[in-house]
């Protein structure tokens, strides 16, 4: 599950940075009865503010009330599921770094004796990260360890396990 907004990846025109952070925080202005609305992100070295375009030259007419409501509130929930858009990272030509921003809940770790476990991982947002690290994670093993029982056929999936995926997944751990 997230613990917080992911980063944002895109170079600082004023210091080379790669990263930016989000505080849901938006800009919206108004031509006549044109809206254009931006997520504001913060460098996190020089603090320098850059714009990702959310609606461009859109009738005011076309959006909708509690959407225009929820941008002048300035709702952290709508920044994390316009963060979570492809069409706005696309749009904008950034992509997420979610490093250090997802924690794991393993329930406890009584299962890890057992001789075989069958898990069943499900996200609580679309989180790209690679199975393997999950599990290693989540079983208290290494990455190479975890490598090298999938190599083995001890950890068996209906996923490939070394790809970014964010989708629920099983698996089945034989020690």
């Amino acid at each position: 599950m997230p613990t917080c907004l992911p980063l944002v990846r895109r170079r600082c025109h004023a210091c080379g940075c790669e990263r930016f952070r989000t505080g849901g925080k938006f800009r919206i202005n108004a031509h006549r009865k044109l809206l254009d609305v931006w997520l504001l992100v913060l460098c996190t070295t020089c603090e320098d503010t850059v714009k990702l375009t959310v609606l461009d030259r859109t009738s005011v007419r076309a959006v909708r009330p509690a959407l225009l409501d929820r941008l002048h509130a300035n709702d952290i929930g709508l920044a994390v599921e316009l963060l979570q858009d492809p069409a706005l990272l696309h749009r904008n030509r950034v992509a997420l770094d979610w490093q250090d921003a997802w924690r794991l809940e393993t329930g406890g770790t009584a299962h890890l004796d057992q001789e075989s476990i069958d898990v069943s991982v499900r996200f609580a947002a679309a989180i790209p990260i690679r199975p393997l690290r999950l599990i290693a994670e989540g079983c208290a093993l290494t990455r190479a360890q975890a490598d090298r029982l999938a190599k083995e056929g001890k950890l068996v999936s209906a996923v490939r396990l070394n790809t970014r995926s964010a989708g629920d997944f099983t698996f089945t751990l034989k020690r």
